[in-house]
């Protein structure tokens, strides 16, 4: 157990009707009671309890606040310490004071950012992958995040880590065990039972990764980026998207020479929507460095928006055209001003005939982005890698597994599966990972 005792500000930015501090460790009780007002009694409230209690300032008595108390005695408390929970009025002033009044407390201190969790972590309450799904919820943004981090939060991700692990450590045990008594009556086939469980687990493995992505996407948000000409109306669309002004709309052509981003929640899926210069040839070096970084943003882009000039088509330009392919969806904007001709298709993808100006056929084509989006991170039944570390971890244990098959020596593929097993409690925190602490919570913000 860590011999500070920890505080912080735990519900948020004040001012609020209502705010949370938070104490973690064996003086949490002691500080307790150095702020409730005298004559109160001094022994340990009734667990999850709350009681009422008045808040003082211990140097000079005074009255600081009145609110709640709970005593969450360790075990059994988010962090496995004893953890004090004060419900205060949320004013500035209000936790100001109190803030202050905790830090006079002898061994106490301020919260470094996500140390309770790392504490919750350190103290077995929960794996790195739980850790990671709560602050993947702290920050979800649409519902889909929601359910996501959810799961995570509640070790669905975790469970399946962890169950192939335990896996390669009982097949590991077996070819160490016919390794070091090979002279004993063994049970025979044990490498080849080894080798089973091994290709069964890769292919596992294999098929978890085979996900396109869905749960970092889900994560991070789709990257759409809008692509075609100048004055074909890009900006126009990214501000209805972003039901705001966000990028500067002007029949100028070359008006957007640098990447304007706006994040979107598109039927419950989130989206970072990046609007870019318009392709063409030529123009001064500012213009050339526009173009440059739309064509980056493209080839960078999950799905790219492709937004035509209708009063030229059925003409379209060779430098958005060259960018069409599966992962795009193609509009003809400007239909009020001259109505596409059929066929509505650019490089064999359907396109959808629109006016940002009148709001003709913006309804149709928001419903199909947002199929395309929800396409591209709808959450499965069976949870999804939602971190890039989790991957590389996930294709490094494949490596050693795929060494491992093809090892001639058993001491040699022994090797390969301890790698492994190491490889997945990278994941999860089942091994030495002082390394990668830091990495995993430093994203947190103070008091969680």
């Amino acid at each position: 157990m860590n011999a500070d005792t920890i505080y912080a500000l735990s519900s948020g930015s004040v001012p609020s009707g209502l705010a949370v501090i938070r104490l973690s460790g064996r003086r949490s009780l002691a500080a307790l009671w150095r702020l409730t007002a005298k004559g109160s009694p001094r022994q340990a409230p009734p667990p999850r309890l709350a009681k009422r209690v008045v808040i003082t300032d211990a140097g000079g008595g005074e009255v600081l606040d009145e609110g709640l108390a709970l005593w969450f005695p360790a075990p059994a408390s988010f962090t496995g310490e004893d953890v004090v929970e004060l419900h205060l009025h949320g004013g500035r002033a209000v936790i100001s004071a109190v803030l202050g009044a905790l830090a006079r407390c002898p061994g106490l201190r301020m919260a470094e950012p996500g140390e309770f969790t790392r504490r919750a972590f350190e103290n077995g309450k929960l794996d790195l992958t739980a850790a990671e799904g709560l602050a993947d919820l702290i920050s979800a943004e649409t519902e889909s995040q929601r359910r996501q981090a959810l799961r995570q939060m509640r070790g669905d991700l975790g469970r399946i880590y962890e169950n192939w692990r335990q896996r390669l450590l009982k097949a590991l045990a077996h070819l160490e065990a016919s390794i070091d008594f090979s002279d004993e009556d063994l049970p025979e086939g044990i490498a080849d039972q080894v080798r089973r469980e091994v290709a069964e687990l890769d292919a596992e493995i294999a098929a978890h990764l085979r996900d396109q992505r869905r749960g970092e996407r889900l994560r991070d948000g789709v990257h759409l980026a809008i692509i075609g000409p100048p004055n074909a109306g890009k900006s126009s669309l990214l501000n209805w998207l972003a039901r705001r002004d966000a990028a500067i709309v002007s029949a100028t052509a070359g008006t957007t020479r640098d990447v304007i981003e706006a994040h979107l929640d598109l039927g419950g899926y989130p989206a970072v929507l990046s609007d870019t210069a318009g392709l063409r040839e030529g123009g001064n070096e500012i213009e050339t460095e526009g173009v440059r970084r739309a064509r980056e943003r493209a080839a960078d882009a999950d799905l790219k928006l492709a937004v035509l000039d209708g009063e030229t088509w059925p003409r379209v330009d060779p430098y958005t055209a060259e960018l069409i392919d599966e992962n795009s969806l193609v509009v003809i904007n400007k239909s009020d001003l001259a109505e596409p001709p059929p066929p509505l298709s650019v490089n064999g993808r359907p396109a959808l005939a629109i006016s940002v100006r009148t709001g003709a056929g913006l309804d149709d084509f928001l419903e199909t982005l947002a199929e395309e989006v929800a396409a591209r991170c709808r959450i499965t039944a069976a949870p999804a890698v939602t971190r890039v570390r989790h991957r590389q971890a996930l294709e490094d244990c494949r490596q050693a597994l795929t060494r491992c098959l093809r090892a001639e020596a058993p001491e040699l593929a022994g090797e390969d599966l301890r790698l492994a097993v190491r490889c997945l409690g990278r994941i999860t925190g089942r091994v030495d990972v002082e390394d990668i602490l830091d990495v995993v919570f430093e994203d947190f913000c103070i008091g969680k």
